[in-house]
């Protein structure tokens, strides 16, 4: 009776590691923080400006964000700094200098 008992409980043992080993977890994604304060404000206006300067045509916030490596959250807030001073305009969904 008891080798019969200690059998059952190494197969309930085997199935809950074996369902176990199974089990992959995902890492976490990691969240990105953007500094919001005058100083990166002003950087990021400046990337904006020069990319549009250096394209010399409309471009998109993807496309922005792409062309200075930069989130998308970055570029609009450059994009803000830059449309407050007038230096830039909206064109069709597109951002051009003014």
């Amino acid at each position: 009776m008891v080798e019969k008992k200690a059998a059952e409980k190494k197969v309930a043992t085997k199935a809950t590691t074996a369902t176990k080993a199974k089990t992959v977890k995902k890492p976490a994604a990691k969240k990105v923080e953007t500094m919001v304060d005058a100083e990166n404000a002003g950087f990021r206006a400046g990337d904006v400006y020069q990319a549009l300067s250096a394209a010399g045509e409309a471009l998109s916030v993807a496309q922005l964000a792409s062309a200075i490596k930069k989130t998308e959250t970055e570029v609009l807030l450059g994009i803000g700094w830059l449309l407050k001073e007038g230096k830039v305009k909206g064109d069709n969904g597109k951002v051009v200098l003014a």
